[in-house]
């Protein structure tokens, strides 16, 4: 899920174009099994950090389900950010399936999560393929890039 682009202060046309932001007591569309005010909703909100490589992907996942381009940019590694990134709200994010994590964990300082994520448009049912890579800054998980099959 990296466009690419130039380094430096991200924006977007439409940082929170959220198609519907859950109510905490929803389910996470991460599909988690939590409710969303106790699983991405601190996340995207920016009240709790992300402990693990796997917790800042399902937050970012739930982040293109809602239309949250501000918190992808902020997840993103400062190295890699694009300048600017607009979200197709054509797309509906149905599913997130982890494939696998290595590493990423509350003591490591890089990570890798393989996930697949369906998803519907106006030409049907998709899905996406991609292990992405994260790493600390500051402390903090950061999506690195990602290598992706459609």
């Amino acid at each position: 899920m990296n466009p690419g682009g130039p380094i430096g202060p991200p924006e977007s046309d439409n940082p929170r174009m959220h198609i519907a932001t859950p109510a905490d007591d929803d389910r996470c569309p991460c599909r988690s099994g939590e409710v969303f005010g106790q699983c991405c909703g601190p996340r995207l909100d920016g009240t709790g950090p992300a402990p693990t490589a796997e917790t800042l992907m399902r937050s970012r996942y739930t982040a293109f389900a809602v239309g949250d381009a501000a918190y992808l940019l902020e997840s993103w590694h400062p190295r890699t950010r694009p300048r600017r990134l607009e979200l197709d709200p054509g797309r509906r994010w149905m599913l997130l399936e982890i494939l696998c994590t290595e590493s990423g964990g509350p003591f490591d300082e890089a990570g890798v999560v393989e996930f697949r994520a369906h998803y519907r448009d106006d030409d049907g049912r998709g899905s996406l393929h991609e292990c992405s890579r994260f790493a600390r800054v500051d402390g903090a998980w950061r999506y690195v890039y990602g290598d992706v099959e459609l």
